[in-house]
């Protein structure tokens, strides 16, 4: 008997490629004010970019999460937290590229993906910082271990000449973008002095090489320490938006580098 689930829905051409849900943002009776993690930053993006007028609540998709019913269909409860249900569900993926720009390495999904040739690696960041996981590191394909302080100028031109190399090596029929924003400058967790231009810049970098290439990309907010993020994020999805890089039908562009100025350097 076919398995009924409710996990799937129509999303109509006038909904924006943004997944959003107000049950993102954590509260626990206000102790969540008291970890270093703006746990209610995703609120607050969306609350910026409707404030630019460029969203609003009939434009968002919102996610269904799936049932342990759902998932058991194709997994095992063993391998619940993995992420193989793309390949067993998604029609036209095969390979996948793994795009990690948080400050930390991503220690999970390499070891979830460890030995899965389908999923190619390329992972940036603070080599000193935590979790400095030995094993996890033998399945990132494209290590960039990045030094204490390290400042907009190297950083972008390693992200762009490794990003390049990693398509090219694993053409992949979608990618995955970790944005993490613990790379900011003073965010004490990530080590790395990565200015608010600079972030905004990285992710244009990222979309530019990425769709030049006719790849769909994912890209997902994670790390990111400072309050401030918040308001980084959401100006970097307004520069996509106002290069032609997002938005509900997006043109396919040039993978070269782009001369169109950014958003003003004042982020407050």
């Amino acid at each position: 008997m076919p398995h009924a689930t409710q996990l799937y829905q129509h999303v109509p051409e006038s909904r924006w490629p943004i997944v959003y849900s107000p049950r993102y943002n954590i509260t626990f009776m206000g102790l969540e004010k008291l970890h270093p993690f703006d746990a209610g930053k995703w609120g607050k993006v969306i609350s910026f970019l409707k404030e630019e007028k460029l969203l609003s609540d009939g434009m968002l998709v919102e996610a269904r999460e799936a049932s342990d019913e759902d998932l058991l269909v194709v997994h095992t409860r063993r391998y619940l937290n993995e992420l193989k249900f793309l390949f067993e569900r998604v029609e036209g993926i095969s390979r996948a590229t793994i795009v990690d720009l948080d400050a930390h390495q991503g220690n999970g999904h390499e070891r979830d993906f460890m030995g899965d040739k389908r999923v190619y690696i390329m992972d940036v960041y603070n080599r000193h910082i935590y979790p400095g996981d030995r094993f996890a590191k033998q399945a990132i394909r494209r290590k960039v271990e990045l030094e204490w302080g390290t400042e907009d100028d190297e950083y972008l031109d390693k992200v762009e000449r490794n990003l390049q190399k990693a398509l090219q090596e694993h053409p992949p029929d979608v990618v995955v973008y970790n944005a993490g924003t613990d790379i900011l400058e003073g965010d004490r967790l990530g080590g790395l002095s990565i200015s608010p231009q600079g972030i905004v810049k990285r992710d244009e970098l990222v979309f530019r090489v990425v769709r030049g290439r006719q790849v769909p990309i994912l890209m997902v907010t994670s790390g990111g320490y400072q309050k401030r993020t918040a308001r980084i994020i959401a100006d970097s999805i307004l520069n996509l938006y106002s290069l032609g890089l997002i938005g509900a039908e997006s043109p396919s562009v040039s993978a070269q580098n782009s001369d169109t100025p950014l958003l003003p350097p004042e982020v407050p």
